[in-house]
């Protein structure tokens, strides 16, 4: 059910889920029932018509007027048949679940309240974060709290928890929602208070359940949680497990001999209620990953740049590179291990299809993917825990731990420590690979001292030339990720292929165009794919772009692109939904591109594809390979758009070619010291707004530095129109000078366009010049012509290839003028009274 479908709905509401109901979705609590409802569907095998939301249930006598009146009622009840006719709160309710109240003991209570008044056998109380289950004897009616720490799935009784085989466990949708619940239901409940340390003790449960799924597949887990069984025996069970995941791994430094889980037995017990209904194995395979990065301080992450690779990202690179059996595949900054454990099972899919192993018997094509695990499988990343994790989690799915080493890959080589060195060199210099996947460290914040990188090519100073741009002997302290593109580099073989998440600006920016010509020189640009700005929030605010690229190879002829313009969450890392544009709704579809980028990568050239396309090398302009940029598709929608309004689309540089309008750049900037202290507005780009100047006090100047800063400038005139070319979230604003206006200093951000022939066969004066920036055709286009430069977009100088939406009807062109001109008088005359009565009064005008 479509949780956005009625257009009728008050403002901030939304309809339930399961019943279609309105219910209000801007309150927390409302935010958590729905993502619940969700859960009962997908991971319980609850039909969203067993379901039923505000109940009323009756305590007490029947008749009791008191129990009548009252106002409270289960969030959600679930009842045995999805016949609304059977809902008797005594024969037919199974669930009850209450997310209103914020606090555990008043939630739980009121839930007990309602469980004992009815046939329910269990109940949840969650506030999003945590979560406690309730188990309710149907034969003495006693609620009991810590019995069970799950629920059973639709047509199952609590005796069947624990009673399924591990083959026949089934994959999680969202791990994340589970790990983040566990987190919060930990830090608030366990006896370990530090939350490293909660990670650490959840990365141990963790290779129990992935150890405990990979032998005698076809008997019970023991990493279970078995009807009623005792929090003590659970936790008995576990830390035998442990041991002999310890024991098996503890040679090659994943975990100490005499390391052991510290977890109280009722967190363990809770861990495992929460996991040991799903398979991890079966699961994509970052779980750990994952689990580390909800674990982890995202702050201490942050500031190193580690950012955690998403798993569609990950499979995007895997998909164009496609590593064969017994190519060398090596990440330098492994992280997690999301690369090589995507990379290994994608080797081992083609395996059983290949002649040399197709056929053979399960233990021998086992043994034999086992033996491409440890031989051509590589890892490196200076942080240990990550590589103890790495090193797990290879060991356990594919024995591929034996190469996976801590050490400062940007290190000069001859400082690699003995078992990089035995790894990663070949006669005193690094080794060659098939196969490059990473995604490095990045940002301004934590560059690489001189020291470091005086031993690149890109550590050092580079100087525009005539050919280009030119080495010299300065050595400057460098970001990481650009050293990583010299040393990744440095680790292919000739025809190998590297794919490398990188900052969109060093794919445009003439400031680091010599990064780019770095790449590209000699090499064959295979494919790159534009990453949402989200695809690493809230942790990182960079927009990326995933390079394929292929060593000492000629250009091929086009070069695959793909634009992601969705990945799943929002800048805050919540679930994003896609909106429905024609309905102006939003559906419960989650914005996720990723998926049909991978299937469209199978057919790049196929024209019907809405993310994937090819770009002749012949067709890229201006050192700009961003994909967005020629991102035809979308071009081609606002074409259709445009002829179904009955509109021209013309573009501005041929206005400005025909000389109906020109352009002057802004002012510039005042110094900062001479802000506030003057009578002179200064104008910048968050001033732009609602057609209008804001002149803000606080940046007025004194009149000298306004005429000096504007002295080879331009003067303002009324009816000139104002458009932002920069800045984080205005691009494309716009504004109109009015006679009180003239007198302002323009920072350079913004452009202004003049109207210089009045008489032109489009009608275009300067109030039909500002309908047409404003216009949402016009401003679609945007999204293609912005790039990223560090974090701040600009447009540049491609403001002039934007296509203004003009009106073919005559008529329609005059009217949209008048309402506009009648509207603007209308505001200055009142603006111009407003200036009287402040001037009368001796106040300053504004």
């Amino acid at each position: 059910m479509d949780l956005f479908s009625n257009n009728n709905l008050k403002e901030g509401y939304i309809s339930d889920g399961a019943t279609g109901k309105p219910v209000d979705g801007r309150k927390p609590e409302e935010v958590v029932r729905q993502s619940y409802e969700k859960e009962l569907c997908d991971n319980y095998g609850y039909d969203y018509a067993q379901m039923d939301i505000e109940v009323y249930i009756q305590r007490g006598e029947k008749n009791n007027r008191k129990n009548k009146d009252e106002k409270e009622r289960a969030d959600i009840v679930i009842y045995s048949s999805s016949n609304i006719n059977k809902r008797s709160q005594y024969e037919d309710i199974i669930g009850i679940v209450e997310t209103k109240r914020p606090t555990r003991k008043d939630g739980v209570k009121q839930l007990a309240s309602y469980m004992s008044a009815t046939s329910c056998r269990w109940g949840v109380w969650t506030n999003g974060a945590e979560i406690e289950y309730l188990y309710r004897d149907v034969n003495s009616g006693i609620i009991k709290r810590d019995f069970v720490f799950q629920i059973p799935k639709n047509s199952e009784t609590f005796e069947d928890i624990g009673r399924i085989s591990k083959d026949n466990l089934q994959p999680s949708n969202n791990l994340r929602v589970v790990f983040n619940r566990l987190l919060k239901t930990l830090y608030a409940n366990t006896n370990i208070s530090r939350r490293e340390k909660l990670g650490a003790e959840m990365i141990r449960l963790l290779f129990c359940k992935i150890w405990d799924e990979n032998y005698n597949r076809n008997s019970l887990p023991n990493f279970r949680i078995g009807f009623g069984e005792k929090p003590k025996h659970i936790a008995k069970r576990i830390k035998q497990l442990f041991n002999e995941v310890k024991n098996d791994l503890a040679q090659d430094g994943v975990f100490d001999k005499n390391e052991d889980i510290k977890l109280d037995d009722k967190s363990i017990a809770y861990v495992v209620g929460q996991l040991d209904k799903y398979s991890l194995i079966k699961t994509d395979k970052d779980v750990i990953g994952d689990a580390f990065e909800v674990f982890a301080e995202s702050k201490l992450v942050g500031e190193k740049g580690e950012f955690f690779t998403p798993r569609e990202v990950v499979k995007m690179a895997v998909k164009i590179i496609n590593p064969m059996p017994k190519q060398t595949i090596v990440d330098p900054a492994c992280g997690s291990g999301g690369f090589l454990i995507y990379s290994l099972e994608h080797v081992w899919n083609v395996m059983k299809e290949e002649r040399q192993w197709k056929g053979l018997p399960d233990d021998e094509l086992k043994n034999e993917q086992r033996k491409i695990a440890e031989r051509y499988f590589y890892g490196i990343d200076k942080e240990i825990d990550l590589v103890k994790i790495t090193k797990a989690y290879m060991a356990i799915i594919g024995d591929g731990k034996s190469k996976i080493v801590q050490e400062n890959t940007l290190h000069e080589l001859s400082e690699y420590n003995p078992r990089a060195k035995e790894l990663f060199l070949e006669d005193d210099a690094m080794k060659k690979f098939d196969c490059v996947f990473t995604n490095p460290p990045f940002g301004s914040k934590i560059k690489v001292l001189e020291d470091d990188s005086q031993h690149f090519d890109l550590g050092h100073v580079w100087e525009k030339s005539k050919d280009g741009w030119t080495k010299t002997d300065k050595i400057k302290a460098t970001e990481p990720q650009v050293l990583f593109i010299e040393r990744c580099l440095q680790m292919l073989k000739t025809g190998g292929k590297l794919a490398i998440i990188l900052p969109e600006t060093y794919f445009h920016a003439p400031m680091v165009r010599y990064v780019l010509e770095y790449m590209v020189t000699g090499n064959n640009i295979m494919a790159i794919i534009d990453l949402p700005h989200n695809t690493f929030r809230p942790y990182c605010n960079a927009k990326t772009l995933l390079l394929v690229l292929q060593k000492n190879k000629p250009q091929q002829d086009n070069i695959i692109m793909a634009v992601c313009e969705g990945i799943g969450h929002d800048h805050n890392g919540k679930p994003l939904y896609r909106f429905d544009e024609r309905n102006i709704v939003f559906t419960n579809s989650i914005w996720d591109d990723s998926k049909d980028i991978i299937r469209e990568l199978g057919n790049p050239y196929n024209s019907s594809n809405n993310y994937v396309f090819a770009v002749s090398k012949k067709n890229i302009k201006g050192h700009i390979y961003v994909p967005r940029y020629y991102w035809n598709k979308r071009v081609a929608k606002i074409e259709e758009e445009a002829e179904e309004q009955g509109l021209y689309l013309i573009s501005v540089k041929k206005l400005i070619d025909e000389e109906i309008f020109k352009s002057f750049p802004g002012h510039g900037s005042p110094e900062a010291k001479f802000k506030g202290l003057g009578n002179i507005p200064y104008v910048r780009v968050a001033d732009i707004m609602n057609w209008s100047i804001y002149k803000n006090p606080t940046a007025f100047i004194p009149d000298f530095e306004y005429k000096r800063v504007k002295s080879k400038g331009f003067d303002l005139k009324e009816k000139d129109i104002l458009f932002v070319r920069r800045g984080s979230y205005r691009i494309g604003s716009v504004a109109m000078v009015s006679k009180f206006d003239t007198n302002v200093l323009l920072t350079k951000e913004i452009q202004t366009f003049r109207i210089i022939k009045e008489e032109n066969e489009y009608d275009i004066d300067a109030f039909y010049l500002l309908y047409l920036f404003s216009h949402t055709l016009t401003q679609k286009q945007i999204y293609n012509k912005v790039l990223i430069d560090t974090t701040l977009p600009n447009i540049a100088d491609r403001w002039k290839e934007l296509r203004l939406p003009i009106a073919k009807d005559k008529i329609q062109r005059e009217s949209i003028k008048e309402s506009i001109r009648n509207s603007f008088i209308k505001k200055w005359q009142g603006q111009e009274e407003i200036e009287l009565i402040t001037k009368q009064f001796g106040y300053l005008t504004t």
